[in-house]
């Protein structure tokens, strides 16, 4: 494939990504790529015989594939709550450089309906499963259980996602910063647990406090 074709493949494929990161599924046809993109309108079907469909999937592979080499980057830091406090940083930059207009891709295709094509909300879980992993690998390597990781990892996904939507809807920084501070002290809270000792009882028994001889 020559540099030019290939560069009219990419550019239609970020295109997507950021129209439907602004409006949606729904709203992100191929008629809004091309005219977003500048890219041929001979060039859909050549380089996406499957049509918008194709196009949309790609994107969002495209859209997970980023959002997972960040988490990946972020989660080699020795400290897991540093990580986890950058990529909070990231949404809540992408939030005020777009005037809170911008949201997630994969959140896009997630949330409407495709009964015709299915496979979008499969690549959607893909994407997701795939930054959850990540995370959840962070986690254990510090010494959490594997199933604590994989829920915490879990939760810290839909946590940012929520408070994505909830920033756009309200035009407030307001929900992520809540949920950032949560988080934050939720995991500082875990894994300083995770080499905690647990306290003597409050009463020992007496037959370990006494002597034999001495009376009660």
């Amino acid at each position: 494939m020559s540099p030019r074709k290939s560069d009219s493949r990419d550019r239609m494929i970020l295109s997507a990504v950021a129209l439907l990161r602004e409006y949606g599924a729904s709203a992100t046809s191929v008629d809004r790529v091309l005219a977003h993109s500048g890219a041929p309108r001979g060039s859909v079907y050549h380089h996406f015989p499957g049509g918008r469909t194709q196009l949309i999937d790609e994107a969002v592979v495209r859209a997970g594939d980023f959002i997972a080499d960040l988490i990946d980057t972020a989660t080699q830091a020795d400290d897991p709550v540093a990580a986890i406090d950058a990529f909070f940083d990231f949404w809540r930059e992408r939030l005020v450089e777009s005037g809170f207009r911008v949201g997630c891709p994969i959140v896009a295709v997630a949330a409407e309906t495709n009964d015709d094509a299915p496979h979008l909300a499969r690549s959607a879980a893909t994407a997701f499963a795939r930054w959850q992993e990540a995370l959840a690998a962070l986690f254990i390597r510090h010494g959490l259980t594997d199933e604590r990781g994989r829920r915490l990892g879990a939760f810290i996904i839909a946590t940012v996602e929520g408070a994505v939507i909830m920033c756009r809807a309200e035009q407030s920084l307001a929900p992520i910063e809540a949920a950032a501070t949560e988080i934050h002290d939720l995991l500082l809270h875990t894994l300083r647990q995770r080499t905690h000792t647990p306290p003597l009882p409050a009463e020992t028994p007496a037959s370990l406090t006494r002597g034999e001889g001495e009376r009660p």
